[in-house]
């Protein structure tokens, strides 16, 4: 079977990759293992979202009586919270199946990997070998939840998000093992929904990639939702006993819970995919070394997505699926890595673009900073939720726009614009000088901008 470009992998940077293709008049065959939409759309990013918007709509109640509504009572049914969340994620996986249908995209099931430069064999489920010849192929492989031996994972009592996803009922203590993005959604989800977390982080605060102030303004609200965070730790055991799990971290401590959550960050899904035989190169960690391109060193073999030397995010897998069809197709295209959004699901949500303050100055840059708070927001005292603020990092000589970072209420859309403005190169003044509606919380971002040169008019 002859095609132009064979994808090994049906996630965000695979099905987005072949679509793109089909449309560009290519002849395309996805080859995956498992249900489309990858850890994503299966065992993350949709997942979570969906259950976090069950937990959304539970403060909004508790929230209620200061909009004069007594809700004298509410009850939450884990189970069909749950089935919900698996309904959004088959009605996904469907979609993805309709436009392969549509955009007339070749599947087959099952475990891809390389024989060779134009050559891929998948082993079906049954154990039959069925070999694909293509002028091209495309590595999208993906990632999954890394984990050490002495933190006693074993898939019940202590898991990683994936069985945590597939949880019926709410843990009533719960230990989270890592204080990143994932550690931090989980932890606001299931606070929420009444159990008592406790986080374990080895670095100095929670959520140490991101914007230091917001960072910390953040950890004061999980600590005020009713979440211990331990910071500067480190578990050394985790061991089950009697139906309740106890870890001990190194200086003595135990915890006990009724499950634990490993968050430790992910792996890359690259062993037995034939690499090392067809002479691809890789890094120390076992990830796929790709130039701006997305083309590996093996001429007509490309990656994308998590398994390669760049971002791992859903996004920027799909924005290097595009951009490896492109120059498969005779357009060479990069990607711009320096405004890619970075979007954290917590409640309140926070989300970031570009430089922070620190990594501006230690680039060399001079900085300005303008800051706004929603407390001083129209839109967000009338909806009730003031908490957080935006912040935009500026050079000083120049007025460029370096970075964008928002703690507070749909944070994960209004960085659009932040990101927007890092693309572009636009200025703090050029921003603040475009009229945004009122009322809105994206006022929020333009008074941001107007405080870059003291000039905010609502502080």
């Amino acid at each position: 079977m002859g095609y132009q470009i064979a994808i090994i992998g049906g996630g965000p940077g695979g099905y987005v990759a072949a679509i793109r293709a089909a449309q560009l008049g290519a002849k395309v065959v996805v080859v995956e293992q498992d249900a489309l939409g990858g850890t994503c759309l299966n065992r993350g990013c949709i997942p979570t979202k969906a259950l976090l918007a069950g937990a959304a709509l539970i403060k909004g109640i508790q929230g209620a009586a200061a909009f004069g509504i007594d809700v004298t009572s509410y009850r939450v049914d884990y189970g069909r919270l749950a089935a919900r969340k698996d309904a959004v994620v088959k009605q996904l996986n469907q979609g993805i199946a309709f436009l392969f249908k549509k955009n007339k995209v070749d599947l087959i099931k099952g475990r891809g990997y390389l024989k060779g430069p134009g050559r891929v064999a998948v082993t079906t489920a049954e154990g039959a070998v069925e070999d694909i010849e293509a002028e091209n192929i495309i590595l999208a492989t993906g990632s999954e939840p890394a984990l050490l031996t002495s933190l006693g994972y074993n898939g019940s009592s202590v898991v990683t998000s994936n069985e945590a996803l597939a949880w019926t009922e709410v843990p009533g203590e719960l230990l989270i093992i890592g204080g990143g993005v994932i550690g931090c959604e989980f932890a606001s989800l299931f606070a929420t929904l009444g159990s008592k977390v406790t986080i374990v982080e080895m670095m100095p605060t929670i959520l140490p990639m991101i914007d230091v102030e917001i960072s910390r303004r953040f950890s004061m609200l999980l600590k005020k939702a009713g979440v211990e965070i331990k910071t500067k730790a480190q578990i050394t055991e985790v061991r089950e006993e009697g139906g309740r799990v106890r870890a001990t971290l190194a200086d003595g401590q135990t915890i006990e819970a009724d499950k634990v959550l490993i968050s430790i960050g992910r792996r890359f899904n690259t062993r037995d995919l034939g690499l090392e035989e067809a002479g691809i190169e890789l890094g120390p960690k076992g990830e796929v070394i790709v130039d701006e391109y997305m083309r590996t060193n093996v001429p007509g073999i490309y990656a994308v997505g998590d398994i390669t030397n760049k971002v791992q995010l859903a996004h920027v897998a799909s924005a290097q699926g595009l951009a490896a069809v492109a120059t498969i197709m005779g357009r060479p295209t990069k990607v711009n890595y320096d405004a890619v959004p970075s979007c954290i699901y917590t409640l309140p949500e926070i989300a970031g673009v570009g430089l922070t303050k620190e990594a501006a100055e230690e680039r060399g840059f001079k900085v300005k900073v303008g800051k706004f708070p929603f407390q001083a927001s129209g839109k967000a005292l009338c909806s009730g939720e003031t908490e957080g603020m935006v912040k935009i990092i500026a050079e000083a000589e120049s007025d460029r726009i370096l970075g964008v970072f928002i703690m507070g209420p749909h944070a994960t859309e209004l960085i659009a614009e932040g990101a927007l403005a890092v693309n572009k190169g636009i200025t703090a003044g050029e921003l603040a000088a475009t009229i945004h509606a009122h009322p809105t919380l994206s006022e929020a971002v333009m008074e941001a901008a107007e405080a870059v040169h003291g000039m905010s008019i609502h502080i």
